[in-house]
């Protein structure tokens, strides 16, 4: 392109003003021969919303289930393994008590050591087992009746180290679940939610 504008020009040149040329090249030369060139159209930068900017944390934080945030991002370890070991000791005190004052319950028989509370009905009722579970943040249940739960501590509104301990599949609380079973069992009138980190139903 660049030879043949040079020898265009030379030839203009005997006949023409420098003024001439550049008009001429201007207004005539370069249009025909820039004809087949193609346009390059501006566009602007784009820009990232904040909710384009990470589709898969939006996505997650959209269709998560409000119950599966229950215990381990609301409390501290130093809060689970305190509200932890009350609840385990006060179900203790309480299945041994209980155990004592029921004559028919003479072949029971109560541990509870290193996190692990086991209740020994004898047959034909079955043992439980509820353990501390620090990596999960929460307490296993082992029913013989229910079969096996996992319950999350859920803080109160007002103060982190108050509140209960729930199986979010079907809402049940654990003192309400041991109110029921072991109501059962033994054939007494018991009273579970006296207990520390226990929620009495509404109904109830």
């Amino acid at each position: 392109m660049y030879i043949i504008l040079r020898h265009m020009l030379a030839a203009q040149a005997g006949r023409m003003s420098t003024a001439n040329l550049v008009e001429r090249f201007c207004y005539r030369v370069l249009p025909s021969v820039c004809k087949g060139c193609t346009e390059t159209t501006y566009k602007p930068a784009l820009t990232l919303q904040p909710r384009a900017a990470f589709p898969s944390a939006h996505r997650w934080y959209s269709s998560m289930n409000p119950n599966d945030f229950i215990a381990t991002s609301l409390i501290d370890s130093v809060t689970f393994e305190t509200v932890c070991s009350d609840t385990l000791e006060s179900l203790c005190d309480y299945f041994e008590e209980l155990i004592d004052a029921t004559p028919a319950l003479k072949s029971a028989d109560v541990t509870f050591g290193d996190g692990v509370l086991t209740v020994k009905f004898g047959p034909p009722h079955g043992t439980y087992v509820i353990n501390r579970q620090s990596p999960n943040r929460q307490i296993w249940l082992s029913s013989p009746t229910s079969g096996p739960k996992r319950y999350d501590f859920v803080p109160d509104k007002r103060t982190i180290n108050e509140g209960y301990w729930l199986y979010r599949h079907d809402g049940v609380n654990l003192h309400q679940l041991l109110q029921e079973e072991i109501s059962a069992i033994t054939g007494r009138k018991l009273d579970f939610f006296a207990l520390p980190h226990s929620q009495r139903p509404k109904n109830s």
